[in-house]
């Protein structure tokens, strides 16, 4: 049996005095993380917490965002991360769904938490990890003031660590249960596909309240050090890589796009780098040979959703091939991981044959415990044994699994099917294009059409009329835009990944009704 807690536990022996955790001038070795842990344990159990209750936190990353995580394991609770993007009602559902028995606010966030307290039913404790306020336990009082031993509360790896809220492109956020099965199946596929070791340092840049914690976790499981940045600045990153000699990198299509074209990126010394994962979301396949001709044949993809704790498959870096036959693949999410299944299914949940579109799926032992309170959800999404991803896709003969788009995003104009994805890829070509999202807008004759929405490079110019021309040369002409329109942004997830739905909404908050 193996825990979320096993890991500082276990490590505390192991690796002892090497450093576990970087933040912010922090540096907290292996012994000191599993004290920390512990007597965060033992303080929760001292405020009446029990085995079976749960704990949620509203903050920015920092290295106890790591230590809540260990110690509700310890205590045998789970943790409930929130997005500090939500709208308040949005926070307020996740609280009370969760049930949720304690309130952990990070810096800058207490007086958001205090907001909420009369909407919230269940919570019985309130902490406050970075500053003392009136009405709320202090992190670190509890830390000094609680018993050093370890709880040694039985767990079972069968057990939910994480109830992790999923916003879809309808209705309020989704709970999705993961069990500490799920959470180090998931990792042991990453650590395997990406060769971590104790020789590793995680530069570790996206939310902890995300997924993408993945990295974070991965690295700790075998001895190395994660470096965390509070937020991802792209200037901090860079320096925090040069500085720390980190070796690998998870990003957004997004953010490396960003680095791309950070100014005095090359002012830095970033050899330290030996892998560069990529995941959150597709990616251009402009933007990523331009990252492989930047950093060199470093880039890895890594294909999942949080329901899948959440690796699906992994493209590796021998398979990122500018040219040749083999450059096809880099539109590919890559085959199924070393820790589980993934397949592409018709309609019927049948095997397509190679070329043929369908819905990926993927089973084993990473695919989550299910919805939380949502039996009839659960049911569909994972029929047959297997995770439904609402993923659009196809597969090849030699197994290599291709992303199209969500289900949910797909346009339908004039009785053709268009995936917004393919239509962006070719945008992204555009050498004036730095962002761009392609949705469905109402039209009174084929009653949706194709929008594309474009943020242009810096000191670049580009008209529609250039741009639609531009796709009219690579694409059928019912994939290319009808109309284009230009922002100074687009909206993004705290990840990075560009919302489409929020674009989407905008034409279409006029109506009704959306189709698709």
């Amino acid at each position: 049996m193996y825990t979320l807690g096993d890991v500082p536990r276990r490590n505390a022996t192991i690796f002892e005095d090497k450093v576990a955790l970087v933040f912010e001038g922090a540096r907290v070795t292996y012994r000191q993380l599993d004290d920390r842990v512990n007597r965060l344990a033992n303080a929760l159990i001292g405020v009446g917490c029990t085995k079976g209750d749960r704990l949620t936190i509203l903050s920015e990353n920092t290295h106890k965002y790591i230590e809540v995580y260990f110690a509700a394991a310890k205590a045998g609770m789970s943790v409930t991360p929130l997005n500090f993007r939500l709208s308040d009602k949005e926070l307020v559902h996740i609280v009370n769904d969760s049930e949720a028995r304690v309130f952990i606010a990070g810096d800058g966030y207490e007086a958001r938490s205090l907001g909420l307290k009369n909407e919230l039913q269940n919570i019985k404790s309130w902490v406050t990890l970075d500053n003392r306020y009136d009405g709320y336990l202090y992190y670190e009082d509890l830390l000094k003031e609680a018993p050093a031993p370890d709880p040694l509360v039985q767990v079972d790896e069968d057990e939910m660590a994480i109830l992790m809220y999923t916003g879809g492109t309808t209705g309020l956020p989704k709970g999705v249960m993961l069990s500490h099965r799920n959470l180090l199946t998931s990792a042991y596929g990453f650590i395997i596909a990406c060769s971590f070791t104790r020789h590793d340092t995680e530069c570790f840049v996206l939310p902890l309240f995300h997924i993408s914690l993945w990295p974070a976790l991965c690295v700790l499981m075998v001895g190395g050090t994660v470096v965390i940045i509070r937020r991802p600045e792209l200037e901090e990153i860079v320096r925090l890589i040069q500085d720390e000699k980190c070796t690998h990198i998870n990003l957004v299509p997004t953010i490396l796009g960003w680095m791309l074209n950070l100014p005095n990126l090359d002012e830095f010394d970033l050899s330290s780098l030996r892998l560069i994962t990529y995941a959150g979301s597709p990616i251009a396949p402009e933007v990523l040979k331009n990252a492989i001709v930047k950093f060199g044949n470093i880039f890895a993809q890594a294909y999942g959703l949080t329901e899948a704790a959440p690796f699906v498959s992994y493209l590796r870096e021998e398979e990122h091939v500018l040219g040749g036959p083999k450059a096809k693949l880099l539109t590919s999410a890559g085959k199924e991981g070393p820790h589980g299944e993934a397949r592409v299914f018709d309609a019927n949940d049948a095997p397509v044959k190679p070329g043929e579109i369908g819905e990926i799926v993927s089973r084993g032992k990473h695919v989550m415990m299910g919805y939380w309170n949502n039996p009839e959800l659960t049911r569909e999404t994972l029929k047959g044994g297997w995770l439904h991803t609402g993923d659009v896709g196809t597969v090849d003969e030699k197994g290599y699994i291709y992303l199209l788009d969500r289900k949910a995003d797909m346009i339908v104009t004039g009785g053709e099917n268009v995936y917004p994805k393919e239509t962006e890829d070719v945008l992204y070509e555009h050498p004036s294009v730095q962002e761009c999202a392609v949705v469905s807008a109402p039209d009174d004759r084929w009653g949706e059409r194709v929008q594309a929405t474009v943020v242009l490079k810096a000191g670049y110019v580009a008209d529609e009329e250039e741009l639609i021309d531009h796709c009219k040369k690579k694409l059928a002409g019912y994939k290319c835009p009808k109309a284009i329109e230009f922002w100074g942004e687009l909206p993004k997830t705290p990840v990075g990944k560009i919302l489409r739905r929020d674009v989407k909404r905008h034409y279409w908050k006029d109506k009704d009704k959306s189709i698709g």
